[in-house]
Formats: C-alpha cells, sequence, structure tokens
C-alpha cells in the first residue's frame, strides 16, 4: 500500500509535520517516505510490529537521528534537527521507556536535573519544590510529597514525574513524545497514565504514543498511524476504525 497522507483531526492546522521522511542504516531503509502530521490538542497513536520504524520515527523527531531524506516542518516552516537540543528549543520533549530518573534522589531534584534553579551560586531548593509542586498539581498526580525518593514511587508515579519533567524542560513546550509509557505497570497503574496522557491533550499537547496494546491505545487516541517495515501503510480515526482492522494493518492482510 502506498504511503497516505496524513489528515490532522478535524483538520486542524498540524504543529509538526514530516513529508517524505527517509532513513537507511546501510542497506537497511528503516523509513521510506514517512509523512507524518500532529496537531495541538491530539493523541496520536504510532503503532506496528517490531521493525516497523516506530523507534527510528520518533528519534528522527527527537533530534537523536538526522533523516537522510524528506523535511521536517513546525508550523509550517522548514526546521533541522541536528541534535536532542534543537528538538527540545522546537518544543518537543521525550520521554523513553526506561524514563531516566535517578532512584537516590527525590522528585524535585528529578524534575529539575541538569538544570538546577539557582539564586547567584546557591541552589534555590525552594524555588525548586515549588514550581515542581505546581507541575505536579497541574497534573493531577498522586505522589505524596516532592520530597519522596523516586526509587520509592510506583511506576505510574515514575511517568508523572517523568512527563512532569519532560513538559517543564523548557517555555514552549507543545509536544510530548511516549514510547511504551505503560510497559510492565499493572492495571490501576495504567489507568492513571491513561489519564495523564487525557489530562496532557485536554492542556493543549500534542501527543505521540508508542504501544503494542491496542486496547490502551483506543482508550486515549484520536488518530492511529500504523508502519510497517519503515511505511507508512495507514491513518485512521480512532473512532473510524476497529482493533481487527489495526491489526491486518500492522500484519499485512487483507481486510474486508
Amino acid at each position: 500500500m502506498e504511503s497516505e497522507r496524513p489528515v490532522t483531526e478535524n483538520n486542524r492546522k498540524p504543529f509538526l509535520e514530516l513529508r517524505g521522511i527517509e532513513k537507511h542504516f546501510g542497506h537497511v531503509r528503516a523509513l521510506q517516505g514517512v509523512d507524518f502530521d500532529i496537531a495541538e490538542a491530539e493523541v496520536i497513536a504510532l503503532v506496528g510490529d517490531n521493525g516497523a520504524g516506530k523507534s527510528t520515527l520518533i528519534k528522527v523527531i527527537s533530534g537523536a537521528y538526522q533523516p537522510d531524506g524528506g523535511e521536517i516542518r513546525i508550523d509550517g516552516q522548514s526546521v533541522e534537527f541536528h541534535n536532542p537540543r534543537d528538538s527540545l528549543e522546537a518544543g518537543i520533549a521525550t520521554v523513553y521507556q526506561d524514563l531516566a530518573l535517578v532512584d537516590q534522589r527525590d522528585v524535585a531534584s528529578n524534575i529539575f536535573l541538569g538544570r538546577e534553579l539557582t539564586r547567584g551560586l546557591v541552589l534555590d531548593r525552594k524555588g525548586m519544590v515549588e514550581e515542581t509542586g505546581r507541575a505536579l498539581n497541574e497534573l493531577r498526580s498522586d505522589i505524596p510529597s516532592v520530597h519522596t525518593e523516586v526509587g520509592l514511587l510506583s511506576g505510574g508515579q515514575r511517568q508523572a514525574v517523568a512527563i512532569a519533567r519532560a513538559i517543564n524542560q523548557r517555555e514552549g513546550m507543545r509536544l510530548i513524545v511516549m514510547d511504551e509509557p505503560v510497559a510492565a505497570l499493572g492495571i490501576e497503574e495504567t489507568r492513571k497514565v491513561l489519564r495523564l496522557i487525557k489530562r496532557l491533550k485536554s492542556q493543549g499537547f500534542a501527543v505521540i504514543v508508542i504501544s503494542h496494546n491496542l486496547e490502551h491505545i483506543f482508550a486515549v487516541a484520536d488518530r492511529i498511524v500504523v508502519l510497517r517495515r519503515g511505511r507508512l501503510v495507514g491513518i485512521r480515526q480512532q473512532k473510524d476504525v476497529t482493533a481487527t482492522e489495526i491489526v491486518h494493518l500492522i500484519v499485512g492482510a487483507e481486510f474486508s
């Protein structure tokens, strides 16, 4: 199937556009002419089998990989991401599956890891604690205290910390990319993370979620983007598609 031209939900103007993205690793064509759009206040689920190109695509979006062809646009303007800092400056934050949290440090220290607040030469611990509290309140997280060591938190609470850190890395964050955010979580912890994703959307953030769990995808996504062997093979509005059709797109079977 040829690549489909994406249309954002309700035909809203997209924040991020990828056009004809190519990425090669030697003779392996990891991405082949992929088109991808996402608007603010939209949740897109990115699905596909192992080796479909999902991780490669989010690494292009995050600036970890530079495409070998195609174009990236932000608000209609062509841009180049030479590194993750460029992507971050464009308002894109990525939360990888390992979360990159320091278990031996508390919540506030993790939120400001690598960008600690200071007053002159002195660490502004009070300011960090106050801003962390505000960030977690906006997400309506159930973290008991910003002074709690992250290693003592549940999986869902750790996801909340990672998301809060992503949002607060800079002013004007607009897109949060989440790689398998509920992997290895229990039922109740998974519900909490799915509620966080919906809350991000309600606050105007665009969200890209990679997941293998179709039940979770249908719970939060506005659109579902399917990759297979590096190609875009389908984009479906969640409300207009069934899980069976998505599975057929993933594996390459005919659907009727």
